[in-house]
């Protein structure tokens, strides 16, 4: 044997038990690691299901299940049966506040452009807080809100496509519709729809009772629970159905953030004393910009904007705000935006623009939501 190979043998040797060596390191690093996680797994746990806190918590990330399209998950953080518990008096609760009737009334300035100074229709900022991201448009005309709806009978319509269509300056997402397994077509809304004063559609029958959100002929703010005879006499020309009602007469009624419904994108309406309408768009489940808003932070932008009336619209994947043929907001849906039944309108000329019924002669109960066509 050649002197140099017991070396090289050597050399080998020590090569191989620096690999074991980081080998049994590795090993003992992934070991102390998964020992970490499981520790601090029985710890979380302990927390979550022990703890006031950790009680809280649960409840907040059930209440934010409940609201998308995973909301079977709920049961996971407290119990199937608390969590049709809670669906329930959520449900209830949204009623009770629908209930107490609105007083307010509306002062509208003189909106007539001069040569010195003219008012917007249309102004938009951005509002954020601690988990969430968002705009505030406010309309300062409010007769110059229509309600627009779809072009083509069985499928809903992108908000940005009614705004360009019908030549609308701006609009936001409206009411609710049916949306099986959150994969709906959006054409079939849910309740009441209003347009120009005629009921488009209406699933409720003719002896309805259902909590709306829309304006009345004079540019008056409408929301809450009212049959169909009390909306006719009322005169509300523009309204969809959603809940709950955030503020009434000047008050805020979610009493505090765990009554907030969890975190969510969120699309709310409000009305100022002098007649300006304010739209509330908050962008969610996007982390790093923006995780949503409980109803509690939708009822505060409202009230810190001047609003003496509020109402929650539809949100989630749903919320969207439009200006200029521009999206301004971050729709939360992977696909972009939704197809909806219905959107806020603003128009410079309201007077001009056509609005056909396009559920004329259909029977709600015929209508397949998730259908595509």
């Amino acid at each position: 044997m050649k002197p140099e190979v017991l070396p090289q043998r050597a050399a080998a040797r020590r090569q191989k038990n620096r690999k074991k060596k980081r080998k049994g390191k590795f090993g003992r690093f992934m070991l102390r690691l998964f020992i970490v996680f499981l520790l601090a797994g029985i710890g979380g746990g302990a927390w979550l299901f022990l703890t006031p806190s950790g009680k809280d918590m649960r409840y907040l990330a059930a209440d934010t299940l409940i609201t998308t399209q995973h909301r079977h998950w709920a049961k996971y953080f407290i119990g199937e049966a608390e969590a049709k518990k809670r669906v329930a008096e959520y449900s209830a609760r949204f009623e009770e506040m629908g209930e107490e009737k609105d007083r307010h009334t509306i002062n509208l300035p003189d909106l007539i452009p001069t040569k010195v100074q003219q008012t917007p229709l249309v102004e938009v900022e951005e509002v954020s807080g601690r988990n969430y991201h968002g705009y505030v448009m406010t309309v300062h005309d409010p007769t110059k809100i229509r309600l627009g709806v779809p072009a083509k009978v069985g499928r809903g319509e992108r908000v940005s496509s009614m705004v360009e269509r019908l030549g609308a300056v701006a609009g936001v997402n409206g009411g609710g519709f049916a949306d099986p397994n959150w994969n709906g077509n959006g054409f079939k809304p849910i309740g009441v729809v209003i347009s120009q004063g005629q009921i488009y559609y209406n699933d409720m029958g003719k002896n309805a009772s259902v909590q709306i959100v829309g304006i009345d002929q004079q540019g008056k703010m409408i929301a809450g629970h009212y049959s169909l005879s009390e909306l006719s006499k009322m005169n509300v020309q523009e309204a969809v159905t959603f809940q709950p009602r955030l503020i009434v007469n000047g008050k805020g009624l979610i009493r505090n953030a765990s009554e907030g419904w969890g975190i969510a994108p969120r699309t709310a309406m409000g009305q100022r004393a002098d007649g300006a309408i304010i739209f509330v768009t908050i962008d969610g489940r996007q982390p790093g910009y923006s995780i949503g808003a409980n109803l509690y932070d939708m009822q505060n932008i409202l009230l810190k904007h001047g609003a003496v009336i509020g109402a929650n619209l539809d949100g989630g994947s749903s919320t969207v705000l439009v200006k200029d043929n521009a999206i301004v907001n971050k729709p939360s849906s992977e696909y972009g935006e939704r197809y909806l039944p219905t959107a806020f309108l603003v128009f410079e000329h309201p007077e001009t623009v056509s609005i056909p019924n396009i559920w004329e002669g259909l029977n709600p109960g015929d209508i397949d939501a998730a259908k595509k066509r």
